[in-house]
């Protein structure tokens, strides 16, 4: 029972955060529309603000498209962009750290055979893998809840995200464009 504390630790930090989340009526009003009204208010502001949703979301798996909908919808597809991209790797870095401090490398603790295949994939190949990862699942944040739990370094975890993001962010922001001119939103 001693090995598993942390994930029981872990379990009970996401179910306070997401309490507060929704106790604090955050929850109710978050969407696209709330995210292009507060970058429209005021660009700095709006953008602190859109960085740190973009972070609690993360956390609690709230999907990300709905933050870079709300930036290219508000921005424009480059700097919407980027916005996202700025974002979205310093969102997965947060998680990375509080995921690690109250979790540590958990995963390591179970024996189960493709538990140890894939984590020796990562630790044989890491930014390969993460990076893969990221074009595949962008910021999902059950992809970095795993890799903080894997016990993968983070320089590994940040370069693999670096790598990784772009493209599908970039592809993304060019649908998401071509949605806005189509309905008329920009």
């Amino acid at each position: 029972m001693r090995r598993y504390r942390r994930i029981f630790y872990l379990v009970l930090f996401l179910g306070l955060v997401l309490a507060l989340f929704e106790w604090s009526g955050l929850r109710r009003n978050l969407s696209a529309d709330y995210l292009h009204d507060a970058l429209e208010a005021n660009l700095y502001s709006g953008l602190a603000l859109y960085i740190a949703l973009f972070c609690l979301g993360n956390l609690l798996h709230i999907p990300g498209w709905i933050f870079l909908a709300g930036a290219v919808f508000s921005l424009g597809k480059v700097w919407g962009g980027v916005a996202t991209y700025a974002a979205a790797v310093l969102s997965c870095c947060l998680t990375y750290f509080f995921i690690r401090a109250i979790g540590g490398d958990a995963l390591r603790v179970i024996h189960n055979r493709w538990v140890v295949k894939i984590l020796h994939r990562l630790d044989t190949h890491p930014v390969s893998s993460i990076s893969t990862l990221r074009v595949l699942c962008q910021t999902m944040p059950t992809v970095n809840y795993v890799l903080a739990l894997s016990g993968v370094r983070f320089r590994d975890y940040l370069l693999g995200t670096l790598i990784g993001l772009p493209l599908p962010i970039a592809l993304y922001c060019l649908f998401f464009d071509y949605l806005a001119r189509i309905l008329h939103w920009h």
